[in-house]
């Protein structure tokens, strides 16, 4: 699967590994683990209740990328992969530990796209991408909420918010940053 470089204007961005998209996200001393964690039909409706009726959730089977440094979590990577109109999107979104209780108060850190298929003019901006920093999963996540459309670009900013909200749902029901070391929900 091919990526796009991080932070590059739309038209001029070259390809990167899904590795070295990781790599930018969490450069080194990280160290990034890929986990699988496998939802259970019950997981799957928690998941599917949190992230809203307009975001459908159909996976069981989730890999992540937890990244640590010292044995402290960092953050934690998850691609998620969707149709935008009539061709597919591929967005990482990364997201920090909270304060306050584990899983509870975890926030999205960034939202890149890596791969776009459609025309270009309906590529999201990075300037755009940017609300999503420091978000949790709530209603205000939403283009009803604080999260403005893209003007023209609808389609696009109605597949990002689906995906951030099905991510954040299914984050906070596998709770990464507390699973036992090692061990895959």
């Amino acid at each position: 699967m091919a990526l796009v470089v991080l932070g590059a204007p739309a038209k001029l961005r070259a390809q990167l590994s899904l590795q070295d998209a990781l790599e930018a996200a969490f450069p080194s001393p990280a160290v990034v683990e890929r986990l699988t964690a496998f939802l259970s039909a019950e997981d799957l409706k928690v998941v599917r209740a949190g992230a809203g009726p307009d975001a459908p959730v159909a996976q069981r089977v989730v890999s992540y990328y937890l990244a640590k440094q010292n044995g402290k979590p960092l953050g934690v990577a998850y691609f998620d992969s969707h149709r935008v109109r009539t061709l597919s999107e591929v967005v990482m979104v990364v997201i920090e530990p909270g304060t306050g209780g584990p899983g509870r108060n975890d926030r999205i850190r960034s939202v890149e796209v890596l791969r776009f298929a459609e025309p270009p003019e309906y590529h999201a901006s990075d300037a755009w991408l940017h609300q999503f920093d420091g978000r949790a999963l709530s209603p205000e996540l939403s283009l009803k909420g604080s999260i403005a459309n893209m003007t023209g670009a609808t389609l696009t900013s109605n597949a990002i918010v689906r995906a951030a909200r099905r991510v954040l749902a299914t984050h906070n029901r596998i709770d990464p940053f507390t699973a036992t070391a090692g061990k895959a929900p």
